[in-house]
Formats: C-alpha cells, sequence, structure tokens
C-alpha cells in the first residue's frame, strides 16, 4: 500500500479504483483481468481493493453502471441544451455521443464490447440500451415532420441506436474521424425524422395559387 492511501477520502478511492478497473478491463478483457493488475494499477493492496468491491465480478459490474450512467446523463444534458432547429438539435446529441465516445474509448470497449458478451453482464447493457432508444424517440417525437405513432418512431429510433452504435466502435478504435462518423449518422437519422422519402427534409413547400 503506498503512503498516503489512508488520507484520501473514501468517496474518491472508489472512483480511483473504477478508473484504475475500466483501464484494465479495456486493455486485458475481463477474463484476462486480474485484481492483482487492479490493484497494482490502483496503486493499493489486493486486499483493500477486496474490501471495498468483493469479488471482480462485483467490480466490473460497478464500472459498466458507472460508465454507463456517465453516458446517459451526458446524452441527456445534450438533448436537453438542443440546437437551432429540429436538424441542430439532432447535431448536437449525436455530436455529443461520438465525442463522448471518442474521449472515453476505455469506457467504450468495456461497456459496448466486453459486458456485452458477458451474459452476467449484458442485461445491464441492454438497460442502457433501452434508455437510449427511448430519449432518440423521444427527439424524434419532437422533431419529427409527420405524424407518426410513439410505436414507429420507436423502431426507426432502435435503428438509428444501432447504427450509432456500430459508428460509434469504428470511432473508439480510431477507424473513423469523429466528424466523418457524425455527418452519416446525421443523414441516416434526418431522413428518419423526414419520413416519406417523397418528402423535404425540411419544411414543405407552399403551393403555388
Amino acid at each position: 500500500m503506498t503512503t498516503g492511501t489512508k488520507r484520501i477520502p473514501r468517496a474518491i478511492r472508489e472512483q480511483q479504483m473504477l478508473d484504475s478497473a475500466i483501464r484494465v478491463f479495456s486493455d486485458l478483457g475481463y477474463r484476462s483481468a486480474s485484481m492483482d493488475t487492479i490493484a497494482r494499477d490502483a496503486r493499493i493492496s489486493k486486499p483493500m481493493l477486496y474490501l471495498y468491491y468483493g469479488s471482480k465480478e462485483e467490480l466490473f459490474s460497478a464500472c459498466v453502471t458507472r460508465e454507463s450512467g456517465r453516458l446517459i446523463d451526458h446524452l441527456t444534458s445534450a438533448a436537453a441544451a438542443g440546437g437551432s432547429g429540429p436538424r441542430g438539435s439532432l447535431e448536437s446529441v449525436v455530436q455529443a455521443f461520438l465525442e463522448y465516445v471518442d474521449e472515453n474509448t476505455d469506457s467504450w470497449n468495456v461497456v459496448y464490447r466486453q459486458a456485452v458478451a458477458e451474459p452476467a453482464f449484458s442485461e445491464e447493457v441492454e438497460k442502457t440500451r433501452s434508455v437510449l432508444v427511448d430519449l432518440t424517440t423521444d427527439l424524434l417525437e419532437q422533431n419529427s415532420v409527420d405524424e407518426r405513432s410513439r410505436d414507429v418512431l420507436e423502431v426507426v429510433a432502435t435503428a438509428l441506436v444501432g447504427a450509432g452504435e456500430a459508428v460509434a466502435d469504428r470511432v473508439a478504435h480510431r477507424s473513423i474521424p469523429t466528424s466523418v462518423a457524425a455527418g452519416v449518422v446525421v443523414e441516416l437519422a434526418w431522413r428518419g425524422l423526414a419520413g416519406d422519402p417523397a418528402k423535404s427534409l425540411t419544411a414543405p413547400k407552399e403551393e403555388k395559387p
């Protein structure tokens, strides 16, 4: 145990442990990561790590819960802030999502590449995905130019969230620039907002007399 450990408040120490766990899980994977490695990264003793989190499963679950909550809070704030007009609101949320992934790649790796593949944690990921679908459905409902049922918009939202996750995965692994990814997702989503492909993506034109 390093000198000064006892001076760190419990709440801060817990977050530091989770930060270390996220790094190690992202680097080594859930199954290969050990409590020894996480304790070393956090510069604490393994007994102290077990005192806070009784098992690797409990620690990983805490990581998934925290990181999922942070993503949801970030996107909820972006949606509440909105943008200039319907497309501006959409761009604001999509940009916020992809920038978050770009800046928190370890978090994305743990939640969307590892937890989803582990039966013990996949339910938590599905809860997060459901929240994102609801958030996207609300956005569609507020900005769609067509009057469509909530059920129909939810199907569109589910497709958009799936596409967004696939694109975000490429962003997280630096295989596509965030700006390019955001443009693609916004265009897909905007067409979903438009409804009938024969209609304009903006306000309908007035008929000539």
